[in-house]
Order: C-alpha cells, then structure tokens, then sequence
C-alpha cells in the first residue's frame, strides 16, 4: 500500500472515502422482481430461486429440526465456543435493557413503559460458509429484549454448514428457514405458505440483501442498510505497526468491497503500517480478497499534519469499527462522536467484537454511524409514553394548551380541554 497525505486528497479521492457505495442501485430493478414473486407466488418461488441463485433443491424450507440437531454434530470445542460467545453477547445485551418509569412533572404523572415487538426475523449469512456469530449477533438481543417469535432465515446449501446452524439454535431462535439473499428478506417480510411475516428483519447481507431490505422497509421495519465491511484506525507513534496492519488485513478478509483505512500524524508510523499490511496480506488464505479491498478507492493508509486534523477525517469518515490506537485514546474518542463501534488500545482487537466480546457486530456503514448506532436491545422495543393529569394540573396548562390549539385553527382541541371545567 502506498502512504497519502490527507491534505493531498483530491475531490475525487474524497468522494471514493467518504461516500461509500454499497452498490444497491445497480441490482434494484433485479431484486424488485425477486421480491415481487416471492410476495406473489411464496414457496415456489423460494424453491426456484435456490435452483437458480443456490444450485440447491429446496424440500422443505423449515429446517428448525436441523438446527437442532446440529448441536450433536459439531465438535465440543467449537460448541464449547459458540456458547462462550453466545454467553458474552447475551450479558452485554442484558445490560442494555430499559427500566419502565414514572416521575411527577409539576403534580403531572408522566413516563415511559418498554414492550417488546411481537416477532423478528434475522437473516444469517453463509449457506456452505459459517457465519454463527452473525447467529448469535441478530438473535441474541431480540430473546433478550423479550420478542416472541425470532425466526432466522440462512441461504440454502446441500449440506447446510452444521457450525451455523448450532449457532442458531444456541441463540434461541424459534424457527429456522433456508433461504437466502433478497428472496429470504421478502419472505420473512411478506411470508410464503412455509414462512411466517415478522414484524421486523434485521441481520447483515451483501447488496442484493441491502437492497431488498430497502424495497421492503415501507412494510415492515429493518435495522438500517449495511454496506461491506470498514476499519478507520487512528494511531500515534505509540502504536504497533504489525498490530495496526494485522487489523486492517482482518477487515480486509471480509470482501473485496471492504473499506479498511488508518490514519496518523507518524509518518515513520505510516510506511510501517504500510509495509506490515502487505507482507501480512500475502501471507493469508484469503489473500486475494484482501488485496482486492486493499485496492478499494475508499481504503488505505493517511498521514495527517496533527492528530487534529487525523481526527477530523475519522469523524468524517464515520466508520462502522474505529480502532484507537494512541496514548490519549479516551480525549480522542471523545472527539469522534460517529462511529458504529469503537476499540480503544492496542489489545482491543476488532475481530474480538465480531465475535464474542458481548457488543453487536451489525453495525452502520456507508457513514450512517452519523445518524444511527448498531443494532441493540433497543432495536426489539417499542416505547409507550405514559400520562395521568389531575384536574388540578390539568388546570394549570389550561390557558397553555387553549392558546396553541387556537393558534393553529383547531378549535374543537381547546374545547376538549375547556369542557372539562364547564361546571367547574
């Protein structure tokens, strides 16, 4: 990788890092005729489409009893793991659970109540591939939150991988689908004769799952659309480069439209981040796609003048992981307020958080970690706000609220108030 200034960056260059594209526009038209035959034609277009996308001859599209099972055919260290993590992410998740309340505004009894919704789906990545952290990653906080019915739908394989599916079951979901990409968002969105609507779908996926989560989010609720992997690391002289490097190559590994990015005021720091991340990518199974992402227009390696202006291009960046790396890596946090999650020293590696240190993986890119945070217990609840008035308080906001309702032409709103002290 080859070193830029940051005050070298063209507009062009700037475009590249800081509007990142998921590529959803390109597969729209596509993925709308996917969702519009699954909505109209249910299972049989669910079968075909693991024909023509999966190469798979679909039976039965609930495999509830797999996932099962698969507990008992994984090796006890690897189940041994997947309940490790599963535990951590559900301890995490448990902390982050709401208290109902009620308080006294000047005599009225006002508050707020926390209720779960009543089903989500989860989309899990993988088919031959195994993903179960993003099992435990989607289920795990909606159990916690109390939802009812979590259903989890996972592309279709001829032998589904079994460390997925235990993963699964693990995590508590009630039902198990397989179905994958657009076709398993518009079913749990709409349902088919074998698949139940759910209230909300959630979970990571490629473009063609992003861009039917948005074709169906005037339906039903989604967490946000996701983009393809990012790392934004900032790191000073105190830092390692074999560590800083070994991160950006970890990202990398995701897909090759991965953003994986590390900035600092070192320039000695910067050739050496460099350096490290090609040797440490050649090095890789998976070197290929690492390299790929590494060539991405919205990766590399950036020297800034200051830690102040590193900072600036952190914040604007507004990565879904961002690793500090730095001796004041607390007052540096504080200045970058839009990340999806952070890592903060050398020993807080980001694949610890997609994996098993409690806090949710399913995070915001494409820079929506401006406007939106991961998905959370928070992302199960729905909130009620909850008001009881006295007639004494409600005479206290009785001039306040006949004055508004006029203001804005609606007359019979005062009334309603008014009424209410007629014999008063």
């Amino acid at each position: 990788m080859n070193v830029r200034r940051v005050g070298d960056l063209g507009p062009d260059e700037r475009r590249a890092l800081f509007e990142r594209d998921a590529g959803v526009d390109e597969v729209r038209d596509d993925v709308q005729e996917i969702v519009d035959r699954v909505r109209e034609e249910g299972d049989v277009a669910l079968r075909e489409f693991a024909e023509e996308f999966d190469g798979v001859t679909v039976g039965n599209v609930d495999i509830t009893d797999a996932a099962e099972r698969a507990v008992e055919e994984i090796d006890e260290a690897t189940l041994s793991a997947i309940e490790d993590a599963a535990a951590n992410v559900r301890a995490f998740h448990e902390a982050q659970l709401p208290t109902d309340w009620r308080d006294s505004f000047e005599g009225r009894e006002l508050g707020r109540r926390y209720r779960p919704i009543e089903s989500a789906g989860a989309y899990v990545p993988g088919g031959t591939a195994a993903y179960p952290s993003s099992a435990l990653m989607g289920v795990v906080p909606a159990k916690v939150a109390g939802v009812e019915h979590v259903a989890v739908a996972t592309p279709p394989a001829e032998e589904i991988n079994p460390v997925t599916l235990a993963a699964i079951h693990v995590a508590g979901a009630d039902v198990v689908y397989q179905a994958g990409g657009a076709q398993a968002i518009a079913a749990l969105a709409y349902g088919t004769e074998s698949v139940d609507a759910v209230d909300k779908v959630v979970g990571p996926g490629n473009r063609w799952v992003t861009a039917a989560k948005s074709i169906v989010r005037g339906d039903v609720a989604i967490d946000f659309l996701a983009g393809p992997s990012e790392i934004m690391i900032v790191a000073d002289e105190s830092a390692d480069p074999e560590l800083v490097a070994a991160d950006l190559v970890a990202q990398a590994e995701h897909d090759e439209n991965a953003s994986v990015v590390a900035v600092t005021d070192d320039e000695g720091l910067a050739e050496a981040v460099a350096a490290a991340v090609d040797s440490q990518a050649s090095a890789r199974e998976r070197a290929d796609v690492i390299r790929g992402a590494l060539d991405n227009a919205a990766s590399g390696v950036f020297l800034a003048r200051s830690m102040s202006e590193a900072v600036l291009f952190a914040e604007e960046y507004a990565a879904e992981h961002l690793s500090i790396v730095a001796e004041d890596d607390e007052s540096i946090l504080d200045r970058i307020p839009s990340a999806g999650s952070a890592f903060l020293g050398p020993y807080s590696a980001v694949a610890a958080g997609d994996y098993a240190s409690g806090p949710n993986h399913v995070l915001p890119t494409g820079g929506h970690a401006r406007v939106t945070g991961g998905l959370s217990v928070d992302s199960f609840l729905r909130s009620t706000t909850v008001q009881r008035l006295s007639e004494e308080s409600l005479a206290d906001i009785e001039s306040t609220i006949t004055t508004l309702a006029e203001a804005e032409g609606l007359e019979a709103h005062a009334e309603s108030v008014r009424k209410r002290f007629d014999d008063a």
